[in-house]
């Protein structure tokens, strides 16, 4: 496991902008207009709950640096499990993890989902580039189609594997920018496209949390039978309001995170 945080960011960084050119598009476009670097809010994981490579075997990897868990989240509708981490020092991304609770889908599905961890070879878990060595199994077109009749998000999870899913732009430490609706007409005078599901804006200053994404790009995914283009990662972007506290709110919106999730859907 890593022994500094900041290089664990920058490894999961560089792994997601392989398959997310579009990110690296964006970060300049919006880092336009300051002189410092965009502020990382959070980043998310996607795995199975079986016990090997369950969200807390992730979590160790940022556990071991400083990071506690904060909050937990259910996604009926998308049989999901999830928990926030936070770092001891704020300034450090919040890191979101969620798993699939594979036990409530049909058996096919999980005979599927248990061969591809059984193909997992333990030691890879605690090194120090699991969270961003892709797919420790091998999985062929087929198989990632009928995993995709039942759940996106476990079809997603079969093709990649272990790699951030998205970092998001802290709106509140960019400049130029008063609210995130000005963010969203930025990124689409510039020809990007944002995830209309629930709305371009998911979540309100009632809920002390506005967010919204792109549609995830598209990149070429190495099946054990062909080679394919289809959805890999997006970026995010949030604006945090003050709670009833008086500070900035620093949890996650269910129904909002709910309908994040869509923005790796197959379109």
């Amino acid at each position: 496991m890593h022994k500094n945080i900041d290089e664990l960011f920058e490894k999961l960084w560089q792994d997601y902008l392989i398959v997310t050119p579009t990110a690296l598009k964006i970060h300049k476009l919006l880092g336009s207009t300051q002189k410092d670097d965009i502020i990382n809010d959070h980043i998310a994981l996607r795995t199975f709950n079986l016990e090997k490579i369950n969200l807390e075997k992730l979590a160790n990897h940022f556990k071991v640096l400083g990071y506690k868990e904060c909050g937990e989240y259910f996604f009926k509708t998308k049989k999901l499990h999830a928990k926030h981490f936070e770092h001891i020092d704020q300034s450090k991304p919040k890191v979101f993890i969620s798993e699939l609770l594979v036990e409530e889908f049909s058996p096919q599905l999980q005979t599927i989902i248990n061969d591809l961890v059984n193909q997992v070879d333990e030691t890879v878990i605690t090194n120090d580039n699991f969270l961003y060595s892709g797919t420790n199994w091998s999985v062929d077109l087929e198989t990632y189609k009928q995993l995709l009749k039942q759940s996106e998000y476990a079809a997603w999870t079969a093709a990649w594997g272990n790699r951030v899913n998205h970092f998001t732009v802290s709106i509140n430490h960019l400049k130029g920018f008063k609210n995130i609706q000005e963010v969203n007409q930025k990124l689409k005078d510039a020809g990007f496209l944002l995830n209309t599901s629930g709305g371009e804006i998911k979540g309100s200053p009632e809920v002390f949390l506005e967010q919204s994404s792109t549609l995830a790009d598209k990149a070429k995914v190495h099946f054990s039978d062909c080679e394919i283009d289809i959805p890999s990662c997006f970026y995010e972007f949030a604006l945090r309001y003050k709670d009833k506290s008086g500070e900035l709110y620093r949890g996650f919106v269910e129904a909002s995170a709910n309908k994040i999730f869509e923005s790796t859907n197959v379109r």
